[in-house]
């Protein structure tokens, strides 16, 4: 590099990023369950309460996100991915499936939607879960410190 260059300055940002940022994101701002957001705060009030998804939304765009199509390409696709590595822990830690009327399964993973609005979760175990899933990820693609 010549000294007259700019060295890069862009981060990758990994799904285990997101995830802690979103339970960081609940820590201060608070845990909702029913929707992505509150709805007992205005609509333009910038850290409402939210569930697992609605905060790893604001952890990826830095504001209030209620569609992954309302985020950017580069966005969504980290987004996405966010809630697949939830999503993967969830099936390992906190397998909740949903069944029809004859006792098939609806689907075969566990959806953060279903488990962050069951009655028997709490805050901290959203909490834990996020942060769990980011260690996951971590143990599973760092090797010395480098991506693998």
């Amino acid at each position: 590099m010549k000294a007259t260059q700019d060295p890069t300055t862009e981060v990758q940002v990994t799904p285990a990023d997101l995830l802690r940022m979103a339970a960081l994101y609940l820590r201060r701002h608070g845990w909702h369950q029913g929707t992505y957001y509150c709805t007992d705060v205005p609509a333009d009030y910038p850290t409402p309460p939210a569930c697992a998804v609605g905060a790893i939304g604001i952890a990826c765009a830095g504001h209030r996100v209620n569609h992954f199509s309302d985020l950017n390409p580069d966005d969504r696709h980290a987004y996405l991915d966010a809630i697949a590595v939830l999503t993967d822990y969830l099936d390992d830690h906190y397998p909740i499936h949903l069944f029809d009327d004859d006792g098939n399964y609806l689907d075969d993973h566990t959806s953060p939607y279903s488990w962050n609005d069951d009655p028997l979760c709490t805050a901290e175990h959203v909490i834990t879960a996020l942060e769990g899933a980011a260690q996951e990820w971590d143990r599973l693609h760092h090797q010395g410190g480098e991506n693998r």
